[in-house]
């Protein structure tokens, strides 16, 4: 039964040290930091600048199906159905600042770093390809040499071309 608890132990401890778990675990861990940034950068500046144009904040754009909507106190509507339009318009707002800064400042660069490398990789194949190849010519030289000696220095290179 014990073999049966270090097995499992040691399954569940092999799954956490994969790479891609502790990569993602990273990922939500700077995501949620991210989305703090990104939901500060639309209430406090595109709100505002928003407001310039209209009220407060986008929050505050809504209306109203059927009749007046007419709000108690507390914050709960009474009676209508109010739409509110101005928090999907931050909402979206938000998607599309947070989107834009992934792409250019994560997306973008990251693929021109691959680009790079894939570049220089490539670089290096035909390289070590050119080795090889010289290295063939250099070994059949050689090869040739030593059968001219052999032979008493005839020209047998002629005899053994493929």
């Amino acid at each position: 039964m014990s073999q049966k608890k270090e097995s499992v132990l040691d399954g569940f401890k092999a799954f956490l040290m994969r790479g891609n778990v502790i990569d993602l675990a990273v990922a939500v861990v700077i995501g949620a930091a991210f989305t703090n940034i990104v939901n500060s950068v639309v209430k406090g500046v595109i709100n505002p600048l928003v407001g310039a144009f209209g009220t407060k904040d986008l929050e505050s754009y809504k209306s109203c199906l059927k009749g007046p909507c007419v709000v108690d106190d507390a914050g709960n509507v009474a009676s209508g159905i109010p739409i509110m339009w101005g928090t999907v318009l931050s909402a979206v707002l938000s998607f599309v600042i947070t989107a834009a800064v992934v792409y250019f400042l994560m997306v973008l660069p990251m693929a021109r770093v691959l680009a790079k490398r894939a570049a220089h990789d490539r670089a290096k194949e035909g390289v070590e390809e050119t080795l090889e190849v010289s290295e063939l010519e250099v070994l059949k030289e050689i090869r040739d040499h030593l059968i001219s000696q052999r032979d008493g220095g005839h020209d047998s290179a002629a005899r053994n071309t493929p």
